[in-house]
């Protein structure tokens, strides 16, 4: 065996695990149901110009890879080529020895150009040209991408202001073999403290067709906003939480803060919270009245780099962990919901790593007859979703929650060759089982392991988002 090529037992470090992802994981379809592709990519289907755009035109994980090596801005987000900014990253490449980069770098490699070699400095020349007639021998595009993978439906995340034009213009397209939706997205009317707050709400307002003048008003357009990606589809719905302390309100004093920010006057931490709670369990609500999935992304710390932000721009490399948000506010907002007996399903992403156990339980203590996995933890995300990250949480939570009622895992990536993440994961739930029965500890017959990596994989996200 070459060690200097690609393994086909990555990450199957045991006999019973192998056999499992090559028997049931390995050729299932895949139900992407979170991700931040661009629907105008997906219906104009345009060909790829070559390698280093279809890696480096939206990957932020390899921009903070390359700034890491100190590699200059014009060949990360900046002027130069693709060609020019492809050399820069496969030259840096080799370098990073249990990075994910490194192994989804392999695994695209492999998946779509049949490459098992790795990518160095030496052979950048080569695999680039190589790639590069591929891409136009095979008309590799994004719906290309899509269907070499068996991918059968993907979440986009759009705001509620949007027309939702492209996924109107696919939902026609017959030519299009995958599914492909819109999750409600509405976190601009979430941060009622930052600066262009009001002038979103007018955009809210124009595209909700009514005047904005109150808080029950505001929940109405997003109602309407709601209603309208529906129409085309969704089910889902995401928020992403920086910071959020669960306050008890008054629609009284909703309305007064509301208020209060019209005539734009300055908001105490308390209104603010006040705010906010009211403005999540509203959501909440009207998720469980029409049948959406509400997302919490809790952790994050946008833009921890503000010089960074302000010079390249959003989402761009430069955010971080954090935990501002409690396991108490969260529990504050689901305990709510299910006191007016309005709690919609729910997942919730702790994007701290030191958190995942303590939501699991948080999680558990708020499932209910009815539904399977009403609340539960979602997949290893942005910094977790690499095979340490997975394996951790998987060892984590199936102590406190079961693995096994689990929709899986997701891409929450801008890049179309992303899919083989799922692949990456499946490899290491069927290592984490395999390495349980050849311990002793999980004695049951096989069927019910198949049974378990073919829910986790596929059955349990279809039925939960009712694809």
């Amino acid at each position: 065996m070459d060690a200097n090529q690609f393994q086909e037992e990555l990450f199957l470090t045991n006999q019973t695990g192998s056999r499992l992802y090559h028997k049931y994981a390995e050729d299932l379809p895949i139900l992407d149901y979170h991700c931040h592709l661009l629907p105008q990519e997906i219906y104009e289907n345009r060909e790829f110009e070559d390698l280093g755009e279809m890696w480096l035109a939206h990957d932020h994980y390899k921009w903070r890879a390359m700034r890491a090596f100190g590699i200059e801005e014009e060949y990360i987000t900046g002027s130069a080529a693709y060609y020019d900014k492809f050399l820069k990253f496969a030259g840096l490449l080799p370098k990073l020895a249990g990075n994910p980069i490194y192994i989804w770098c392999a695994l695209e490699l492999k998946r779509y150009f049949g490459i098992s070699k790795p990518l160095t400095s030496e052979n950048a020349e080569e695999i680039y040209r190589s790639t590069k007639r591929l891409i136009k021998e095979q008309h590799m595009t994004p719906r290309w991408c899509m269907e070499t993978s068996r991918v059968e439906f993907v979440c986009t995340t759009e705001d509620p202001v949007d027309n939702l034009t492209y996924h109107k213009r696919m939902k026609e397209d017959n030519s299009l073999n995958v599914k492909i939706v819109s999750a409600f997205r509405p976190d601009k009317a979430f941060y009622c403290e930052k600066e262009v707050y009001l002038e979103y709400i007018q955009q809210l307002a124009g595209a909700s067709a009514i005047t904005i003048g109150s808080f029950e008003e505001l929940l109405h357009a997003l109602e309407i906003r709601l209603l309208y990606f529906k129409e085309l589809g969704s089910t889902i719905s995401d928020h992403g939480i920086e910071s959020f302390v669960w306050q008890d309100y008054s629609f009284t004093e909703v309305e007064q803060i509301f208020a209060k920010i019209l005539k734009k006057k300055v908001l105490t931490d308390t209104e603010i919270n006040c705010y906010k709670s009211a403005f999540l369990a509203g959501l909440g609500s009207l998720y469980d009245k029409h049948g959406f999935v509400m997302q919490l992304h809790i952790g994050t710390y946008q833009g921890a780099n503000k010089t960074g932000e302000r010079h390249i721009g959003v989402a761009c490399g430069f955010d971080c962990t954090d935990d501002t948000t409690s396991i108490q506010a969260v529990g504050g907002l689901l305990n709510h919901l299910t006191e007016k007996g309005q709690l919609p399903k729910t997942i919730v992403y702790p994007l701290n790593s030191a958190q995942i156990e303590t939501f699991a339980i948080l999680a558990a203590g708020f499932c209910e007859g009815g539904t399977k996995a009403k609340v539960q933890l979602g997949a290893p995300w942005w910094f977790n979703d690499q095979a340490y990250g997975i394996n951790r949480q998987f060892e984590a939570i199936a102590n406190l929650y079961p693995l096994s009622l689990s929709v899986g895992m997701l891409t929450d990536s801008r890049s179309f060759l992303s899919y083989p993440r799922h692949e990456l994961y499946r490899r290491v739930l069927c290592d984490y089982l395999g390495r349980l029965v050849e311990r002793g500890e999980y004695i049951s017959e096989e069927k019910y392991l198949q049974e378990m990596i073919e829910d986790i994989c596929y059955n349990n996200a279809k039925e939960y988002f009712m694809i």
